[in-house]
């Protein structure tokens, strides 16, 4: 998503592929705003029209990403490696081929219930899992039931299908899943890596490990470093819109994991891989100059990178408060200076490109202005400061908690909280930034609640987003994205509401209220829309790109 006063954008360059999804959709069933940018399903290849080389079999890719596994469960990890890398281990029932139409994968075709809380599904015959088990009835099932048993305690997938009630298996090719009540955006969230098909047989031991029908399989992985897929070489049921059927032409897929900006750049420059994710903004430029390498550049549908104010607790307990710490930071000023115009300022939760995304919500947005800050902070009783400049009351210094994930850090999210600091230091609040492990982070504070504010963004491709990140319910202790710990009915029922309706009209009405209100009460402070940036050498052919920006190695080959 991008303000009408975004950052400018570098004139096209040669061997550039950029475009802008605006993939206006409300939910499985509901008309379509604006068409998909066409292409979606067999996605944007690196290819030529001229280049029509001979397709090679084997060769070994190898794809660095910024970030790590924190688990190989799709079921469990809501990072966006964990779903980068399942989706080619893991299948689903369908897949998403427009912006409110879905096809078969797993599924060869699918009845609703006029209530719309049992969907039938008559599954693909001769499919089989890595394990050399047969796919049937049971593996959704098993899928479905795994991710919401709170022994796995789901960090994501379980919040897609809370209405979730049951899969009934009337034959092996035949499952019906059974909802509590309507659910609109069901077949979508069925069609993410994240509700993959997985193995019966290897859910049931105790030593997990990833087992899919996808068109990779899982060989090894060394925690922190790398992962390693191998072809599947008994693979015949590639996802629609697919160049080619049989097996991938790739033998082998390692994906490493380098964190730091200009180290992972650096190994592609050097060609000691041949891809990476997560191209640095300031080497962007750079690259699409370059002959021998190709950029690819996709803005992403869902929320937007934002800082959740936490206003269960403490001084953001109060919204003139959360309002004066928006107006104390120059967003625009820090995106463009860090991003060099790759990346479009935000005004809102929600992508531009995402379905139901509202313009005019950016009306109710606090905007930059230090003085406004400084008048609202003494409005809400902290007028006076301490020996440091820091605004005080009753005693007690303005002071909020921000921990720093090195391990989930990219884009320089790090310089964006230096900037964000050093601007909300100027009208005097203090905000502390704690450098915490993963657990310490999980524990403490995502599910302890001990923060004040937290930064993530969250790519997916439907508004109902906006339940993940702002239904009371959906704290990151039960699988949801609601950090800011919001608790408004109104909010719930807007949400709620817009899932459960097939009226499109009413669900972007709902959706748009959010849209308005989050921003009304200052919950979040808007940063920038994450952009995919993916840079690969021009020996790597056919890659494509889906719905939610993953990059897909299906049809991808190596060239000499």
């Amino acid at each position: 998503m991008s303000t009408h006063e975004e950052a400018d954008r570098p004139a096209a360059r040669p061997r550039i592929r950029s475009r802008r999804r605006r993939n206006i959709w409300i939910a499985a069933g509901v008309a379509a705003a604006v068409a998909l940018a066409a292409g979606v399903v067999a996605g944007l290849s690196n290819s030529d029209a001229e280049d029509t080389g001979t397709i090679t079999k084997d060769g070994t890719l190898v794809y660095a990403v910024a970030g790590t596994q924190v688990s190989l469960d799709p079921a469990v990890a809501a990072t966006a490696v964990t779903s980068l890398v399942n989706r080619n281990i893991f299948d689903s029932l369908v897949a998403q081929t427009g912006p409110d139409s879905f096809d078969g994968w797993l599924a060869d075709s699918w009845t609703i219930s006029p209530d719309g809380r049992t969907y039938r599904f008559a599954l693909r015959e001769g499919v089989a899992f890595h394990d050399g088990t047969p796919f049937t009835a049971d593996a959704v099932r098993a899928s479905l039931d795994h991710i919401v048993d709170p022994k796995t305690k789901s960090a994501y997938a379980a919040s897609l299908i809370s209405a979730y009630q049951e899969t009934r298996v009337i034959d092996p090719l035949t499952a019906e899943v059974v909802l509590k009540q309507p659910f609109t955006p069901f077949l979508q969230a069925l069609s993410t890596p994240s509700l993959g098909i997985q193995s019966p047989k290897a859910l049931a031991d105790p030593t997990y490990r990833p087992v899919g029908t996808g068109p990779f399989a899982f060989e090894s992985w060394e925690q922190g470093k790398a992962e390693t897929l191998t072809r599947f070489d008994a693979y015949r049921w590639p996802a629609p819109g697919s160049a080619h059927s049989g097996a991938a032409h790739l033998g082998k897929l390692v994906f490493q994991f380098i964190s730091e900006d200009a180290t992972r750049y650096g190994a592609l420059t050097s060609g000691q891989v041949q891809a990476i994710g997560g191209v640095p903004p300031v080497s962007a430029d750079d690259l699409g100059k370059r002959e021998d390498f190709t950029l690819h550049s996709d803005e992403t549908p869902g929320l937007n990178y934002n800082v959740y104010l936490n206003q269960s607790r403490g001084p953001l307990t109060d919204p003139v408060v959360r309002r004066a710490l928006t107006a104390s930071v120059d967003v625009a000023k820090l995106v463009k200076s860090i991003y060099f115009g790759h990346f479009p300022v935000a005004d809102n939760a929600i992508s531009e490109v995402t379905a139901g995304y509202d313009a005019s919500a950016r009306d109710d947005l606090t905007r930059y202005d230090p003085d406004n800050a400084k008048r609202l902070l003494d409005q809400a009783g902290w007028n006076a400061t301490d020996s440091e400049g820091f605004r005080v009351k009753d005693g007690a210094r303005l002071s909020l908690v921000w921990p720093y994930w090195p391990d989930g850090t990219r884009e320089q999210r790090d310089v964006v909280a230096d900037g964000i600091r050093a601007q909300a230091r100027a009208v005097g609040i203090d905000i502390q930034r704690p450098t915490v492990d993963t657990g310490t982070y999980v524990e403490k504070y995502l599910i302890g609640g001990g923060y004040d504010l937290v930064d993530v963004s969250f790519a997916r491709p439907t508004p109902d987003v906006l339940r993940f990140a702002f239904f009371s319910a959906n704290t990151y202790a039960k699988a949801g994205g609601n950090v800011a710990l919001v608790n408004s009915p109104q909010l719930d029922s807007w949400v709620t509401g817009a899932a459960a309706t097939t009226d499109p009209k009413q669900a972007a009405g709902n959706y748009s209220s959010v849209q308005h209100e989050v921003l009304k009460q200052a919950y979040i402070i808007p940063i920038y829309t994450p952009v995919s940036l993916t840079g690969y050498a021009k020996s790597v052919r056919d890659l494509t790109f889906d719905a939610q920006t993953y990059p897909r190695f299906y049809d991808a080959w190596l060239s000499a």
